[in-house]
């Protein structure tokens, strides 16, 4: 498409178009305290609880050592590039996930108010599986790991300690004291028939979230400022746990035989389609754009920031921070296969919360000075998430003031305390017997291809209806040099042809969903799909609303809504983003 001249003005010194619009005079936009604030924000957001579960898991599946090869290529040439687009979008113009459209192409508006809804779709599962690891730190605090033993008022005749003596028989029917704590006690879900029946509300996990959503409350209600400061703790201290339990594990009897099993490459994966589309699932949703954090933590930076720079450092440490991790869960499942006298294989099925809930602890269960090694476990499972709720709840807080800075810029308060509300009252469903079969669903569909979707269009809007040569302009004015042409290739073709990639392959292979040996109906499978086309569908019916308020003819209709707005700038404000930041 050809580009036109821009009309927006750059924001810099002279970048001022004119008086702000009429109205009460709105609070000044915060910023970033310091640089560490934002870059352990970000870091913090990317690198949540899938890089602990799920990397791991798709590694070992798809070719071990071998697998890092498609990894590496998928980010150099897809997940990066977006990752430092929307890094740059956020911070040159200032503003959050739904007005920005405006000084991008209006007409593609509807894509943030996409993002938000996939942003409280995901706060309604994300932060129970929170409450969960919340419950089993509480049940830490003990002499003895409650799932450590078969000797609780919960456990049934197949409950079996195979690590408890020489003269344990298991069998296909048989479950350890771990599975059956994280069934049975902390979900109860043996009370719940299904998704036809999913039961009353668990009053133990509804105190576990009202406590996890109102850390949440306070550490976003006054902005930038407060979560600036909440991250230091939250972003960092994962990584002493991960050093912790690495060195620990990799003490373990039988630690080497699970990194073995970790690493071993098999190269002929590398021919298999299914590997490729693996390893490019994996890096976009590990790095996370789309979801419109990026855009909104950019937002607060100071023009001149190096976002060129915090891209490719936040998304190394993201990348290898998912690689440390394998080894700290290889090590321990390592051990266990050494214990039960089995093959890795046979002791590493289980993925994502499972890995979390019933894996590990079985682990940690049967190494000494176990109640330790539980309770900073699960201080880091905890972290991990809350920092990825605050980036997720960010983007939404962020998109909506930025919206409707009239009416809500000296209220942020009160809107965050509604909209922690809506997030809390949304979650009750997945607090009842049957809640893991929600968060199952709600996982599965909130945020899959839609958000895909949402990213491959952002994608095509930057780089063909707004213009490479223009975006690239705009980058040039904040860092002083323009990016190469293989980011300019990259978000022009080889970006959106690696989402169309996904989004292809995610269609065509959709397995059944099951979970606990519940097989999920068929009629559930549609809702799921609903769900996610719930917020897909906000673009194209913005995009037919922006057509049919637009004055003119068709041609002229076109003309004004992939053509970015001229927007009043407030000098005050823009003055303070070209302030350094330290």
């Amino acid at each position: 498409m050809a580009e036109q001249p821009c009309p927006v003005p750059r924001p810099g010194p002279a970048g001022n178009a004119g008086p702000a619009p009429p109205g009460p005079p709105a609070r000044p936009r915060d910023q970033w305290s310091k640089k560490m604030d934002f870059l352990l924000s970000v870091v913090g957001f990317a690198v949540d609880l899938g890089n602990v579960w799920r990397f791991p898991y798709i590694c070992y599946q798809n070719g071990g050592g071998a697998f890092l090869i498609p990894y590496a290529l998928m980010a150099v040439f897809g997940g990066v590039p977006l990752f430092y687009m929307e890094l740059a979008l956020g911070q040159f113009h200032g503003t959050g996930a739904i007005p920005i459209w405006k000084r991008i192409c209006p007409i593609f508006k509807g894509i943030g108010f996409a993002i938000c809804i996939i942003g409280l779709y995901v706060s309604f599962y994300y932060n129970t599986i929170i409450a969960w690891a919340l419950f089993y730190l509480g049940s830490s605090f003990s002499g003895t790991l409650p799932w450590a033993s078969c000797d609780n008022a919960w456990n049934t005749p197949r409950c079996t300690n195979y690590l408890g003596g020489s003269n344990v028989t298991w069998t296909n029917s048989s479950r350890s004291p771990a599975e059956e704590f994280y069934t049975r006690k902390v979900l109860e879900i043996h009370k719940s028939g299904g998704l036809y029946d999913v039961g009353g509300i668990r009053w133990q996990l509804l105190l576990c979230l009202f406590l996890i959503f109102t850390i949440v409350y306070f550490s976003l209600w006054k902005g930038v400022k407060t979560s600036g400061k909440v991250v230091w703790v939250t972003a960092t201290l994962p990584y002493a746990v991960l050093l912790v339990l690495l060195v620990r594990g990799a003490t373990l009897p039988g630690a080497w035989r699970g990194v073995v099993f970790y690493l071993r490459p098999d190269w002929g994966k590398l021919l298999s389609p299914a590997v490729w589309v693996a390893a490019a699932a994996q890096i976009f949703f590990s790095l996370g754009p789309g979801f419109g954090v990026l855009l909104a933590l950019a937002s607060y930076n100071h023009f001149h920031n190096n976002c060129y720079r915090d891209a490719l450092v936040t998304s190394a440490v993201n990348c290898l921070t998912s690689f440390l991790s394998g080894f700290v869960i290889f090590t321990v499942l390592g051990y266990m296969a050494e214990m039960r006298d089995v093959e890795v294989e046979d002791v590493a099925k289980d993925k994502g919360p499972s890995l979390l809930f019933i894996t590990y602890p079985e682990a940690i269960a049967n190494m000494v000075g176990s109640t330790f090694f539980a309770i900073v476990f699960f201080l880091m499972v905890i972290t991990l998430g809350l920092d990825s709720t605050f980036g997720g709840l960010e983007a939404v807080i962020t998109a909506v003031m930025d919206e409707y800075p009239q009416a809500l810029a000296r209220r942020r308060e009160l809107f965050v305390l509604g909209l922690i509300a809506l997030c809390f009252l949304g979650s009750l469903s997945t607090l009842t017997y049957g809640g893991a079969y929600v968060v199952k669903l709600l996982e599965e569909f909130g945020a899959g291809c839609s958000i895909l979707a949402v990213v491959l269009l952002e994608a095509i809007a930057v780089s063909w209806f707004y213009g490479i040569q223009r975006f690239s302009n705009d980058v040039k004015a904040m860092l002083g040099f323009a990016p190469g042409m293989f980011w300019k290739v990259c978000w022009a073709a080889i970006s959106p042809a690696f989402l169309a990639f996904i989004i292809a392959s995610s269609l065509l292979d959709q397995p059944p969903l099951a979970l606990f040996g519940y097989e999920y109906p068929a009629w559930s499978i549609s809702v799921g799909s609903l769900v996610g086309a719930s917020s897909f569908v906000c673009i194209p019916f913005y995009m037919v609303y922006k057509l049919l308020w637009t004055p003119g003819s068709l041609k002229q209709r076109l003309a004004v809504c992939i053509r970015p707005e001229k927007t009043a700038r407030d000098p005050q404000a823009e003055a303070l983003r070209l302030a350094p930041l330290l």
